[in-house]
């Protein structure tokens, strides 16, 4: 299946949650997509299937594919600790990731195409790579012909960063990754125990 490039409300009204970030038309049609959406009785939903739905929840939240995702959870799986928290914390440390964490894309969706298309600096060299796994320690900021960018230019004057595994500097539009985030610092509301179970079967 190819990257869903289709209307993100239909999703967030499918999980039931504003999985994109805040949305107005999500917030006036808060319930199910589709004719019935509204009126029609859900049946109770299979243990297998709450699993599912939490596991596609996180990939479109993350804006992985099924291969990228089940590649993360085999890598989260060979290290220490819990599963599900570093699946978590391998999701966080995407490029894409902290770039839209760091204030400067409004979307993953539009942090990864600034990547993509070369805006992006990692320790002073241009990468393209949105899934490149960053660590602690790196420096991330925009590309210098880069800084006048419209987009860029909103999302820095909204205020910036507010994360507290981040530093960010306005003035150079540059950040650094500190450290890995806590599992309690991350704010999506992600049941991770549900995709372990799910792969465990």
């Amino acid at each position: 299946m190819a990257r869903y490039t289709g209307p993100s409300t239909k999703v967030a009204r499918k999980f039931g949650e504003p999985i994109f970030g805040p949305d107005k038309s999500f917030e006036r049609k808060n319930y199910p997509p589709g004719q019935h959406g509204l009126a029609k009785k859900r049946k109770k939903t299979s243990e297998y299937g709450t699993q599912l739905k939490e596991k596609q929840k996180v990939k479109f939240t993350y804006g992985l594919l099924e291969r990228q995702f089940r590649n993360l959870y085999e890598k989260a799986s060979r290290m220490k600790g819990r599963k599900g928290e570093n699946l978590l914390l391998l999701l966080e440390s995407r490029l894409d990731n902290i770039v839209f964490r760091m204030g400067i894309a409004p979307t993953r969706a539009a942090a990864r195409q600034l990547v993509s298309h070369r805006h992006i600096i990692v320790n002073g060299e241009v990468c393209n790579i949105p899934s490149m796994l960053i660590k602690p320690g790196t420096v991330i900021g925009v590309r210098e012909r880069s800084k006048s960018l419209e987009v860029i230019q909103d999302n820095v004057s909204k205020g910036g960063c507010k994360y507290s595994w981040i530093e960010w500097d306005a003035a150079t539009m540059s950040g650094k990754y500190m450290n890995n985030p806590e599992r309690t610092e991350i704010p999506e509301p992600i049941n991770e125990q549900l995709i372990v179970e799910l792969y465990s079967k």
